[in-house]
C-alpha cells in the first residue's frame, strides 16, 4: 500500500488539490478527501440560486465523480490528532469514525465572521451554502406574498437589509433587486408601494478592495436598481422585526442577510499549531513549520505572498484554487515526483455578477463594464467551475428567454440559515 494522503475539505483549495494528487500518483497513493458534503459548491453563483437563475444542483458538483480514485469520506471533522496522524470525525448519522494520514492537506476553508452586535446570530440570516440561499429565495418570495396580502406590515415586509458590501453583498443586493422587481409584478396591490433595498457597509464605498472604477460601475448599478447603499454605516442592533442603523436610524424590516467576509474555520485554533489571524502559518511551500508532513492553503493557511512581502494571500478563490494546485505539486515531490515549488502568483483580476446585463471585471488589470463586463464574467465562471458547465449556461439561456418563476418550496428555518459562532 502507498502512502496515505488525505485532504480535509473539499472547497476550491481541497477539490483542485485532490485532483492534482490523483493525476500526479494515481494508484501510487491512498488518498482520502474528508468533508461534510459530497460535493463541491461554486459559492460565487449562490446568488444566482437565490434569485432563482440557477439551479441549486447545477452549483453543486459530484465529488464521487469528479475525485474517481480517491476514497470520500462525508463527514464532519471534530478534530486532528497532529502527532497522532490522525483525524477524526463524525458522520450525518452521528456515527465517529477516524483515517490515519502520512500526509495531510488542510484545506478546511472559512465560516461566516461574526461581530458583536446584539441580535445578529438571532435575526440574520447567513449566507455560505445552498440551505441558505433557497431559504433566502423561499423567505424573500413569502415577504412579497405576506407584502400583498397584509396591507398592515407592507412597508416591512418590502424591506431588505444586506450587511456587508463585498463581493457577496454586493451581488446579493444587486440581483436580489432584480429579483423582487420582477416578482412585484405579479401583485397588483404592491404596484404603488416601493420595494427597499439597503446595502451597509462601515468601507467609503462598495467593493473597496477592487479599483475604484469596478467600484463605481457596481455603485452605479446598485442605485439604478433603487438599491439605498449606505456607505460607513452598519447595523448596531437587529430585532425580529426591525434594525437599527449605527447612525442612529430605526428601520422596520422582516429580512437582514450577513455578508460581513469569513474568518478561518475554527477547527484551525484546535490544532495547537502556530496561526496568524486565525489562519495557520505556513511557509512559501505551504508546509508547517515542524510538521513536513502537513501543508495547507486556502482560506485556512496565512500563505506568504511574495509578491507583497511581508503580507498573506487574500482569502480569494483565485489564491485557493492556485494554492491546492501546488500543494499537490509538493506533496508529490515530498514523495520523490518532481520538484517543490513556491507559491507567487500575481493577481489576474476579479469578476463580479450583478445579475441580468450587468457585471464588473477586471481582467488583468483592464477594468470593464457593460456587456464587455458581463461576457468576461460569465465566460470566467464556466471556466473555473469543475463540473455542470452546460446545464450553467442553459439555465441563463433560459433566464433570458422565460419570465422568473415566483414559488415558495415551503423550506424551513433550519440549524444552517441562522448565524453561530461556530458552524459545521
Amino acid at each position: 500500500m502507498g502512502p496515505r494522503i488525505v485532504v480535509v475539505g473539499a472547497g476550491f483549495a481541497g477539490l483542485t488539490a485532490a485532483r492534482g494528487l490523483l493525476r500526479r500518483l494515481g494508484d501510487d497513493a491512498e488518498i482520502t478527501v474528508v468533508d461534510a458534503k459530497d460535493n463541491f459548491l461554486y459559492l460565487p453563483l449562490l446568488p444566482e440560486v437565490t434569485t432563482g437563475v440557477v439551479e441549486p444542483r447545477h452549483i453543486a458538483v459530484s465529488l464521487a465523480r469528479t475525485l474517481p480514485g480517491a476514497k470520500l469520506v462525508v463527514a464532519t471533522v471534530d478534530t486532528i490528532d497532529v502527532d497522532g496522524r490522525t483525524v477524526h470525525w463524525t458522520d450525518a448519522d452521528g456515527d465517529k469514525g477516524e483515517t490515519a494520514y502520512d500526509r495531510l492537506v488542510l484545506t478546511v476553508g472559512s465560516v461566516n465572521r461574526l461581530l458583536p452586535i446584539p441580535g445578529v446570530c438571532e435575526h440574520a440570516h447567513g449566507y455560505r451554502g445552498i440551505a441558505e440561499a433557497l431559504y433566502l429565495r423561499d423567505h424573500i418570495v413569502r415577504q412579497i406574498e405576506l407584502a400583498a396580502a397584509e396591507p398592515a406590515d407592507r412597508a416591512a415586509r418590502c424591506t431588505f437589509v444586506v450587511v456587508g458590501a463585498g463581493y457577496t453583498g454586493t451581488e446579493v443586493a444587486a440581483q436580489g433587486a432584480r429579483f423582487t422587481a420582477q416578482l412585484v409584478k405579479t401583485y397588483p396591490e404592491l404596484r404603488d408601494q416601493p420595494i427597499r433595498w439597503l446595502l451597509l457597509d462601515t468601507a467609503p464605498r462598495v467593493l473597496p478592495e477592487l479599483h475604484p472604477k469596478l467600484s463605481r460601475t457596481a455603485d452605479r448599478v446598485l442605485r439604478a436598481r433603487g438599491v439605498e447603499v449606505r456607505t460607513g454605516e452598519s447595523v448596531a442592533e437587529a430585532r425580529n422585526d426591525s434594525v437599527r442603523l449605527s447612525g442612529g436610524e430605526d428601520v422596520p424590516m422582516r429580512t437582514l442577510v450577513w455578508c460581513v467576509g469569513v474568518r478561518p474555520d475554527p477547527l484551525v485554533d484546535d490544532l495547537g499549531l502556530k496561526t496568524d489571524h486565525g489562519r495557520l502559518v505556513v511557509d512559501p511551500y505551504l508546509a508547517v513549520p515542524d510538521h513536513p508532513e502537513i501543508v495547507a492553503c486556502g482560506d485556512a493557511a496565512a500563505v506568504p505572498d511574495l509578491t507583497r512581502p511581508g503580507q498573506v494571500t487574500a482569502m480569494t478563490a483565485q489564491h485557493a484554487t492556485r494554492q491546492g494546485a501546488l500543494a499537490a505539486r509538493n506533496v508529490a515531490a515530498a514523495l520523490g515526483r518532481g520538484q517543490r515549488r513556491r507559491y507567487k502568483h500575481h493577481d489576474l483580476g476579479f469578476v463580479v455578477e450583478l445579475g441580468g446585463l450587468d457585471a464588473a471585471a477586471s481582467p488583468l488589470g483592464v477594468p470593464l463594464s457593460g456587456l464587455a463586463a458581463t461576457a468576461v464574467t460569465k465566460g470566467y465562471h464556466l471556466l473555473a467551475m469543475p463540473g455542470n458547465r452546460v446545464r450553467v449556461l442553459t439555465d441563463w439561456l433560459l433566464d433570458a428567454l422565460l419570465p422568473t418563476q415566483a414559488v415558495q418550496l415551503g423550506l424551513v428555518r433550519g440549524k444552517q440559515v441562522p448565524l453561530a459562532p461556530r458552524q459545521p
